[in-house]
């Protein structure tokens, strides 16, 4: 509601409400300045002066949304301060939102209406932006007490006026200059700020004094044409010198073009004369040239015979090289045969002088005696036993032998 309310008012102004926002700006600049800002403000945080248009949304202007709105809220935050209500300082990773209901809030505070959402000063630019920056800086000048007088323009001085003569010549007074000299610091036209706070618009008294009907003038042409032949001198027109017109420029560039004729003609017999100096010089440098391979003509033969016997010298002893690495590479390899057959005789020497083999064979040669011995007697008692128990099996036959004998005798 509030946002269509606004488009309406926009269209109400008329065309010029596109460029309200830059009016605002500029005034708001001024302000800023009013409360010395830049040492207040800038000093303290290190940041850059604001530029005439820094706050203004438009496509044809650089922006950085992140700076422009850490900006806004330091400077809201100072206003706030100086209008007389204590406002903590923003830090530069706080919650948007919460900075920007905060800043409405105490805008609230001082009896200004808000009929706008907060999203619309997130951005850091804009008309909105411009707007609640402006309010809180008439807050903080009322605090302080300044007020906005009407200006004191001073008397025209005839001889620093300049008049429009017949062949059109206009000259600037010395007012005019410095203000020409403050808009070339600012790089761009200044305007009148202080004119447009005093317009106002007619009331309805004034419109309803305005006469029903035309007015028509009962003065006598010829009376007219003799009382405007006698003010004409008196009739004066001054303007501003604007560094971007183009008669400016094309003046600059028919001063600059002649600069370069009248100091070419001076430079042009210099350079013709350097030109002949230095085709000389190079002629000279020629025929030296010429003359010295003349002279160094059989140095330089022999020079180039003894490259071509060292071209052949060194063909030769790569040959040589390649030889020598042939047969260093067969006598490594006899030297690892070599190598070899040596370790095989010391593993032979090494095995023929060992006694240990020896040794052990004693050792198993009298275990073996002792096995065969106790063999021996082992035998020796299997046979006495074999021996026994046959004489035992002779002497059972015997018995049984007499004992059959004794009974069968007496039957017979």
């Amino acid at each position: 509601m509030a946002e269509g309310g606004r488009r309406g008012e926009e269209e109400d102004r008329g065309p010029g409400a596109a460029y309200q926002e830059f009016v605002l700006m500029e005034n708001l600049l001024d302000k800023l300045k009013l409360l010395n800002y830049e040492e207040e403000v800038l000093v303290k945080h290190n940041m850059k002066n604001l530029t005439r248009h820094y706050f203004v949304s438009s496509p044809y202007l650089p922006s950085n949304p992140g700076e422009q709105f850490y900006m806004f809220t330091i400077i809201a935050a100072w206003l706030i301060n100086v209008a007389g209500r204590p406002f903590p300082e923003p830090q530069e990773y706080d919650e948007p939102y919460a900075n920007v209901s905060n800043i409405l809030a105490e805008l609230r505070a001082f009896g200004v209406k808000v009929d706008f959402p907060p999203s619309k000063l997130v951005s850091g630019s804009g008309e909105y932006v411009c707007l609640v920056l402006d309010h809180l800086a008439n807050q903080a000048l009322k605090k302080t007490g300044f007020t906005f007088r009407r200006p004191n323009y001073p008397e025209e001085n005839q001889e620093e006026e300049s008049v429009i003569n017949d062949d059109a010549e206009l000259t600037l007074s010395k007012v005019e200059e410095e203000m020409i000299d403050e808009a070339d610091d600012d790089e761009e036209n200044l305007m009148d700020l202080e004119a447009l706070k005093l317009w106002r618009a007619p009331t309805e008294a004034e419109r309803s004094s305005k006469p029903d009907e035309i007015l028509e003038s009962t003065v006598d042409a010829a009376e007219w044409r003799l009382e405007v032949e006698r003010v004409l001198p008196q009739l004066k027109v001054t303007i501003r010198a604007d560094n971007k017109d183009w008669r400016n420029h094309l003046d600059q560039m028919h001063q600059h073009r002649d600069g370069i004729k009248s100091s070419l003609k001076e430079t042009e017999s210099y350079l013709d004369n350097l030109q002949v100096d230095i085709g000389k010089t190079l002629e000279k440098v020629s025929s030296r040239e010429k003359y010295i391979n003349r002279q160094l003509e059989n140095l330089i033969q022999e020079y180039r015979n003894a490259q071509a016997k060292l071209s052949e010298e060194k063909e030769l002893y790569k040959q040589a090289c390649g030889g020598v690495t042939e047969k260093t590479r067969v006598l490594a390899e006899i030297s690892e045969e070599l190598e070899k057959v040596k370790q095989e005789i010391e593993d032979k020497g090494r095995s023929m002088s060992d006694g240990g083999p020896v040794v052990k064979i004693k050792q198993s040669f009298t275990k073996l005696k002792q096995e065969i011995t106790q063999m021996d007697v082992r035998t020796g008692v299997v046979q006495h036993q074999l021996l026994q128990a046959e004489l035992m099996v002779k002497s059972n036959m015997t018995r049984d032998m007499h004992a059959t004998e004794h009974t069968a005798g007496p039957l017979g």
